[in-house]
């Protein structure tokens, strides 16, 4: 553990109007300033010690690992790079952080400095300007030239990786084409959330899972451009019926999911029964429709994957006995 002095954060640098974060060669949490953790919501002791990917989400892992340890062992520093950091709720806050490696005879640090994300567009330029460097680096190394090209293969493949990965952040939205609600990688965040959330508030919420019922008929009988139109016309229910707290979203396909803050079991399954009802009766293209639903309420026991999985549970259960129909998880007999 590093023994922690005046020195390593005066009174200026721990208010400085911008986040900074010292990091041990193993990526522990060696100290932060306080503008860091009031913005983040934080207390000293929730950091100290603590590994800096605890703070990050599975893709913002990957990124640090590819890029931010490689490049700072191999130049000392990074520049602008971007990632989406948990606050103490589990809400992702971006922030674009530049780090540089302090070093003297008995201490070796890398500090951080965080600021507001900026363009991801420059984040990627900034990233292929440094290959050039480092490409230019090497050569300019004869003596150790073997070893070098050996690392630069590795790097460049990391960098293609991250670049790869990067693209694809840019071009994804948040939101589905087809229907306009909100899409799968949304939820999964979303999802994520209020987990978080109720870890430490204790604050209920329910998992709704809506599937169309004989939708692959519809698509066979009346063409894959109605099937579009039963589509688009289900999410605009969903979005004219749900409450302003609730997250929908095109989960794949036909099915829909429908997070419920706030929502215990009873509850849950009242709004979806009257999302049910509403699908039932409205006027459809095809000439009728209506959709099954499965639910799940979260538990101190539950994760993602298990409210998923007993939500989609719920769901077969639903198709099992008739369809148009909705089941709550607890009604299923163990």
């Amino acid at each position: 553990m590093i023994e922690r002095t005046p020195e390593l954060m005066d009174e200026r640098l721990n208010h400085a109007p911008c986040g900074y974060i010292s990091l041990t060669h193993e990526g522990t949490i060696a100290d932060v300033n306080q503008t860091f953790l009031d913005k983040m919501k934080y207390t000293r002791a929730d950091l100290l010690d603590k590994h800096m990917e605890s703070l990050m989400s599975t893709a913002n892992k990957l990124i640090f690992h590819s890029y931010f340890f490689p490049f700072i062992n191999l130049n000392g520093h990074v520049d602008e790079l971007f990632l989406s950091l948990k606050d103490a709720s589990g809400q992702s806050v971006p922030y674009l952080l530049s780090g540089k490696i302090f070093q003297n005879d008995s201490l070796e640090l890398t500090d951080c400095i965080l600021l507001p994300m900026g363009k991801r567009i420059e984040y990627e330029q900034e990233l292929r300007s440094a290959k050039k460097q480092i490409e230019q680096a090497y050569w300019e190394k004869d003596q150790a030239l073997a070893k070098l090209e050996q690392i630069h293969r590795e790097i460049e493949q990391k960098q293609a990786e991250l670049i790869q990965m990067n693209t694809i952040l840019v071009e994804l939205s948040t939101t589905d084409k087809l229907t306009g609600l909100k899409n799968r990688r949304y939820f999964q965040e979303k999802l994520e959330e209020q987990i978080a959330l109720f870890h430490k508030t204790l604050q209920p919420f329910s998992l709704c899972i809506l599937d169309i019922d004989h939708f692959k008929k519809v698509n066979d009988t009346y063409g894959h451009q109605t099937g579009d139109q039963v589509l688009e016309q289900l999410a605009r229910i969903l979005k004219a019926h749900a409450r302003s707290e609730d997250i929908a979203a095109r989960y794949g396909g036909e099915e829909f999911v429908l997070i419920l803050p706030g929502t215990d079991g009873p509850e849950s399954r009242s709004i979806a029964e009257h999302l049910r009802q509403i699908v039932a009766e409205s006027s459809w293209i095809t000439g009728s429709l209506t959709v099954s639903v499965g639910i799940a309420t979260y538990t101190a026991e539950e994760t993602d994957a298990t409210i998923l999985k007993k939500a989609d549970q719920a769901l077969y259960t639903s198709k099992l006995n008739g369809r148009n129909r909705v089941t709550h998880i607890v009604e299923i007999p163990e």
